[in-house]
């Protein structure tokens, strides 16, 4: 499992970094210079290095990996980004599985509970930020195929007022079943980590949907 240290100071800059990259022919190595030459000279802006690694598009030397050249790919761009994003943060997905949905107050305590309170109140509210602004340039179809829903949902009630009834070709009028009986199988297919406090929330959240 994994949960990304880097976050950046500010997120106003990363709808024009990521424009910008994806412009531009990949470098050999993604440095400082390279970020200047594009146009990004604030110290801050140096932190997007850390974060291009966390997503897999750097690698340890900072030369760019297949992920990033697949980026490149204007038409993949988002798609990348929710691969990248999914995996750098890992587990806060194993907690929820739309966790692109969650709300930054919501993604705050997650956090909170992932990192078991080591971080301090600002860096967790920039390592949310982080995490929300780039959820904004992801394509989550590559992940999802529809959309979203909650991971811990059930319906609670089922009635056959609500089923739909068709009709075979020759006309007849397919019988609708006077009772039904509905029981649920929930099955909670726990993910492999050393990090308890990955399970504790876990059970938070199947206590507070479910109980």
């Amino acid at each position: 499992m994994a949960l990304t240290n880097a976050y950046l100071q500010t997120t106003k800059n990363l709808h024009s970094i990521i424009n910008s990259v994806i412009s531009a022919k990949a470098p050999e190595r993604f440095t400082n210079k390279f970020l200047e030459d594009l146009g990004f000279k604030s110290s801050n802006d140096r932190l997007y290095i850390g974060l291009f690694k966390a997503l897999g598009l750097l690698d340890e030397n900072n030369s760019p990996t297949s992920r990033y050249h697949q980026l490149l790919d204007q038409a993949e761009t988002g798609k990348v980004l929710a691969v990248g994003i999914q995996e750098a943060y890992e587990d806060l997905f194993a907690l929820r599985k739309d966790a692109q949905q969650l709300s930054l107050d919501e993604v705050k305590g997650k956090l909170k509970t992932l990192t078991q309170g080591q971080k301090s109140d600002n860096i967790i509210n920039l390592m949310a930020n982080t995490f929300k602004a780039l959820c904004e340039l992801a394509d989550w179809s590559v992940l999802t195929g529809t959309s979203p829903q909650e991971t811990y949902t059930t319906p609670a009630t089922s009635s056959t007022d609500d089923l739909d009834v068709s009709q075979e070709k020759t006309g007849q009028e397919i019988s609708k079943p006077s009772k039904m009986n509905l029981h649920y199988n929930i099955q909670i297919h726990l993910p492999e980590t050393t990090n308890m406090a990955v399970y504790d929330a876990i059970f938070q959240s199947l206590k507070k949907h479910l109980m």
